[in-house]
């Protein structure tokens, strides 16, 4: 073959490479916007070493130089134009998720207000039922002064103090606080605050046999544990009481 004969395949082979490098870059599955910039911008490094390679001697210097600026520039702006798009969708992006982390924040700031409006409101509601039982015992330290214990009986006394108990008792069923039954029951540190053990012929061992300060719970919270004796069974009559904590 002589040699002015262009090489085989030369310019067709150029052409699909210039053809290929020309397609518009589409995003990989789970490729980030950052690589996809990335891949661009290397996009534009090989075709400037693309430009610098020797033309094939069948071509004409300044026509096949003209011809491959063109499709340099061309392919530039292109590339130029699909970089800018990935940059505002990366800013995009990043502003999306600054919005979300600010509402995020009002989100919880929001919360945490209805959260303290609510723990006053229930206190509140508390105290008002409470109220009323200051007001009597108020009543009655009035009613019952020294002046007057000297002519009260002492069952007059008693039914002072029954009337306000009573209304105590009242005040905590409607705020549901219940009282726990105890005595009788299997001991149960979740419930029970053991402070002595005795021994015992009418309860079995680790049975409550005896209410030392009463316990409450509100609504299947314990609210209080509930002091008690606990039973160490039958066993001779001989065994000493153990005092706990």
């Amino acid at each position: 073959m002589s040699g002015g004969d262009p090489e085989p395949g030369g310019d067709a082979d150029r052409a699909e490479a210039d053809e290929g490098s020309e397609q518009p870059l589409t995003a990989s599955p789970g490729e980030s916007v950052e690589e996809r910039v990335s891949r661009l911008e290397q996009r534009q490094g090989e075709a400037i070493e693309a430009a610098e390679q020797p033309l094939p001697p069948s071509q004409s210097p300044e026509t096949s130089l003209e011809e491959r600026v063109s499709k340099l520039e061309q392919r530039q702006e292109a590339m130029d134009e699909q970089l800018k798009q990935q940059r505002q969708q990366l800013e995009e992006k990043d502003n999306q998720i600054m919005r979300r982390a600010a509402e995020f924040d009002n989100f919880r700031r929001r919360s945490e207000r209805d959260q303290d409006k609510l723990k006053l409101r229930y206190t509140c509601a508390a105290l008002r039922e409470i109220l009323p039982i200051v007001d009597s015992f108020e009543r009655a330290r009035k009613g019952l002064s020294p002046e007057k214990l000297e002519t009260l009986s002492a069952l007059e006394v008693h039914q002072h103090y029954q009337g306000v108990y009573k209304q105590l008792v009242t005040a905590l069923r409607r705020l549901n606080v219940a009282s726990m039954k105890v005595e009788g029951q299997v001991f149960d540190p979740a419930l029970h605050e053991a402070v002595m053990r005795e021994p015992s012929q009418e309860y079995e061992e680790d049975v409550v046999m005896e209410e030392l300060q009463r316990g409450y719970h509100l609504e299947g919270e314990v609210l209080r544990h509930a002091m008690v004796k606990v039973s160490m069974g039958p066993g001779p009559d001989d065994r000493q009481p153990v005092h706990l904590g």
